[in-house]
């Protein structure tokens, strides 16, 4: 066994760098407008599906760690709690906690 980095080379690259992805390549040929090289361009893009791909994950967040969503647990918690002892003693109505709707 070697002694040294376990990891291989291969993965010693960057985050960034991993994420690096060629859409599509269009060199212009001789005698060739700008447009056209557009269009082709255009054209490549489209039947890769990556712009398809980019804007279906473009809103997708991550899950939360365990301990965001059990700190989120207990903050609602806490306000259902503050909320339910507001009401009781009376200091506020059901309706104050109601969200209103804006008018536009």
């Amino acid at each position: 066994m070697c002694s040294g980095n376990p990891r291989p080379l291969r993965n010693l690259r960057t985050r960034a760098e991993r994420k690096v992805i060629t859409v599509a390549e269009v060199k212009r040929k001789k005698g060739e407008s700008f447009e056209s090289m557009l269009r082709r361009f255009s054209r490549r893009v489209q039947e890769s599906g990556r712009m398809l791909q980019a804007k279906k994950i473009r809103f997708h967040t991550g899950d939360k760690s365990e301990n965001m969503q059990k700190e989120a647990a207990l903050r609602r918690e806490t306000l259902r709690a503050k909320k339910d002892y507001l009401i009781k003693t009376g200091q506020a109505t059901e309706e104050d906690f109601r969200k209103r709707r804006r008018r536009r």
